[in-house]
């Protein structure tokens, strides 16, 4: 990791407008969350299904979204990154550092509201609270590996990352039973339901694989990124 790198990238991502969407996101779960408690009483199985379909399902591919894009993409649209490719430093390291960036702002959007709006539904009953936070956790560490590599690769990564997200990840791999080994927050929610032993939470995927699934998708990605950062002429071409 480059701490200099590490910089500019917090800056560029928390610094613009994208710094409001990643809080208002959050606040809207954990508000929806509070509703929820008010008319559901702590109901686990209504937990359940809420940070499935809310939480995992939208909220978290869409703060991959601008977190992952964000880290990169920006400086590719207007040639910035060709100063900071023109640099002495390793474009793999380039890429590793933005990943990284990318994660740790997902865990502190993402993950930690995940933790507290499940706990404000059930508390820390059956483990869900805990559950759901680790799959936000490695499910976003995937989405920001995959969307850094996808503004890598296009200038229309926020357009493709959206349909990926709403169509993929929120109708065909909720809807397609075949479709959910592929589907990274189906993989997020087996690891959720390893961590919890609510009867209402269950998978269709074994841990062995969504976790294998999980690491290839982010090692892949970075490594992919990392890869495709050298054909990147000084001029900003590829």
């Amino acid at each position: 990791m480059n701490a200099v790198i590490a910089g500019i990238s917090y800056r560029a991502l928390l610094g613009r407008r994208r710094i409001w969407l990643l809080v208002l996101l959050p606040v809207v779960l954990i508000a929806l969350a509070v509703l929820l408690r008010m008319i559901s009483s702590g109901s686990e199985r209504i937990a359940v299904e809420f940070m499935q379909k809310f939480a995992l399902g939208t909220i978290l591919p869409l703060l991959g979204l601008i977190a992952g894009t964000g880290v990169i993409a920006p400086e590719i649209d207007d040639g910035t990154i060709v100063h900071l490719l023109s640099k002495p430093i390793s474009r793999p390291v380039v890429a590793q550092t933005k990943f990284l960036v990318a994660s740790s702002v997902l865990a502190l959007f993402a993950a930690v509201p995940t933790l507290v709006a499940a706990y404000l539904l059930v508390g820390f009953e059956s483990g869900i609270a805990y559950g759901f936070a680790v799959g936000a956790l490695v499910g976003g560490v995937a989405y920001a590996a995959l969307f850094m590599l996808l503004g890598v690769l296009t200038r229309h990564a926020v357009t493709i990352g959206i349909a990926y997200a709403l169509i993929w990840e929120g109708v065909v791999g909720n809807f397609v039973p075949g479709a959910r080994r592929y589907s990274i927050q189906q993989w997020a929610q087996t690891v959720a339901d390893q961590v919890s032993s609510s009867s209402f939470l269950s998978s269709d995927l074994t841990i062995g694989f969504a976790a294998t699934a999980l690491l290839l998708v982010t090692a892949g990605a970075v490594l992919w990124a990392g890869q495709r950062l050298r054909s990147f002429s000084l001029t900003g071409d590829e």
